[in-house]
């Protein structure tokens, strides 16, 4: 089973939108989906419940996520996307998402602010690897958000954090209205935007691609 998280160590990051949009992804490809809002501020839950999602979603902001997810999950499920609070705020909830992850997404703008504090979201993984039993890393890539066409800053970063040994994602998720106003209105077509460009590369065959 995959099992998606999407982390950064500050808000404002998009992981929320990076999380419905993913899920949505998955459920138009044909796979069962599973969201979890691991955030205590339960905005995913609260968007799943306004816009009618068809896509599963449930609550577990718990230190305890990793060992309370396989009872949540049994066998009725092909994907688990997490969405995490803040790391600097809810430490614990998000190492325990990470301790459960097959791969973590990493949404981020490609400005200062978020490259510097890339490292701290970073070794946040590499210790919930040394805390599950077989040590294992989840496969982990960036995806650029927020990008302007026109600014160069998309191609710098890209290139910086490359250099660092980090996996960008091709794709780009553009700064536009539709993910900026996204928020409490249905998702559809998600299969059809870059999001979906981005589950391409990161997840493979892991997913049904249709």
């Amino acid at each position: 089973m995959v099992i998606l998280v999407v982390a950064n160590l500050k808000g404002g990051t998009g992981k929320t939108t990076t999380a419905a949009y993913v899920a949505h992804v998955l459920h138009e490809w044909g796979d069962r989906v599973l969201l979890v809002d691991a955030d205590p501020q339960g905005s995913a839950l609260r968007w799943a419940e306004v816009a009618d999602w068809p896509v599963a979603t449930t609550a577990l902001p718990t230190p305890k996520l990793d060992r309370d997810l396989p009872g949540i999950v049994g066998d009725r499920f092909d994907a688990v996307v997490i969405d995490t609070p803040p790391l600097a705020h809810d430490r614990g909830i998000v190492i325990a998402a990470l301790r459960a992850a097959t791969h973590v997404l990493i949404p981020m703008a490609p400005s200062p602010i978020e490259y510097d504090r890339l490292p701290a979201t970073t070794g946040a993984i590499d210790t919930a690897a040394e805390q599950r039993p077989d040590g294992h890393r989840p496969e982990v890539a960036i995806l650029l958000t927020k990008t302007v066409a026109s600014a160069s800053s998309t191609g710098v970063y890209r290139a910086v954090i490359e250099e660092d040994g980090y996996q960008v994602l091709r794709v780009a998720v553009g700064h536009l209205q539709r993910y900026a106003l996204a928020y409490g209105q249905p998702i559809e077509r998600a299969a059809a935007t870059a999001y979906a460009d981005a589950m391409e590369q990161l997840l493979g065959d892991e997913v049904t691609v249709r």
